[in-house]
Order: structure tokens, then sequence, then C-alpha cells
């Protein structure tokens, strides 16, 4: 029964494929540590009689997105950064202002992990989990760090301007 099973899972994931490598199984691993770690935190929780906050403030909202946003962005494409990412990357180039550009390399697992610490909008996923994590367990601490990562998103943001508006006076 075991063997049918996985001729059924193979045959499934050669049908999706569609001729492109497309790890599953490795995908299916990362889900598993993702909902390992969730349920890890709820186990915690419950030990420790931590208790998620009662509300969520639109404040506290607005500072998770930004903070998850900018952290998302530093994980993946920034240099400093570069050397979490590079067991499952290669280097080809600049992206944009102060961001690389990674290639994904290795099969199955290496590659799933690699296409996770590439992309800011896969990896927001895990580091909104740790941000409501923290307000569980530390919200202030917690809340100390989202300011500070949304303070150097709108930086970024006001740099990325500031480049905009010279740019014209520098062709005068």
């Amino acid at each position: 029964m075991t063997n049918t099973i996985a001729n059924t899972l193979r045959k499934e994931e050669r049908a999706y494929e569609n001729g492109a490598e497309r790890p599953l199984g490795s995908y299916l691993r990362v889900l598993g540590v993702y909902g390992g770690a969730v349920a890890g935190l709820l186990a915690l929780g419950r030990l420790t009689g931590a208790r998620p906050p009662k509300r969520i403030s639109p404040m506290d909202l607005l500072l998770m997105g930004l903070s998850t946003h900018r952290m998302s962005r530093t994980l993946t494409k920034d240099p400093v950064t570069s050397p979490l990412r590079a067991p499952f990357t290669r280097y080809t180039g600049v992206s944009g202002p102060a961001e690389l550009k990674e290639e994904v390399r290795g099969h199955g697992i290496k590659h799933a992990i690699g296409e996770l610490v590439t992309c800011p909008f896969c990896i927001a996923q895990w580091v909104a989990t740790a941000y409501a994590a923290g307000m569980v367990f530390a919200p202030g601490v917690t809340r100390l760090a989202g300011v500070t990562m949304s303070a150097v998103a709108v930086s970024d943001w006001l740099q990325l301007v500031y480049g905009k508006l010279m740019t014209p006076a520098e062709e005068e």
C-alpha cells in the first residue's frame, strides 16, 4: 500500500511539473517546518500561559506590515545578508539600489530553500509569523524592532525619492 501511495504521488508530481523541475516534496518539507514552528509556538504559549493580544490596533497592523516588508527585503535582497543565502543561491548582479539579484541553485530541498530565501513575498509569511509570536511573548521588544524596521523602510523610500529628484538636477 505504501508503494502504491508513493507511486501515485510521483505520478501526480510529474503531471504537475509539465516538464519543468518543481521540487514538490521539498516544498512539502518546508511547509512542514513552518507548520511545526507554528505548532511549537502555540504549545509554548500554552505552557507559559502567554496569550495573544485581545485586539490588534491599526497602528500595530501598520507597524507589522511595514516591518515585515522591510525585514523580508533585508533577508532576501540585502548584500549584507547574502552569506545566509549563499549556500542556496548564486550571485548574478544587482537588482536595484542596495539589492542583489541571485539565482536559485541546487535540487530538491536546497532548491526549495533557495526559492524561499530569495523571494521577499515568500519569506514575508515567515517574518510576519515571527512578528506575531513576538507580540505574544515579548510585545515591547517586538514593537521596538518593528519601529526600527519601519523607520528603515520609510528611510529607503525617502532615499529613492531623493535620488529621483536629484537625477534631473544632475543632468543639467
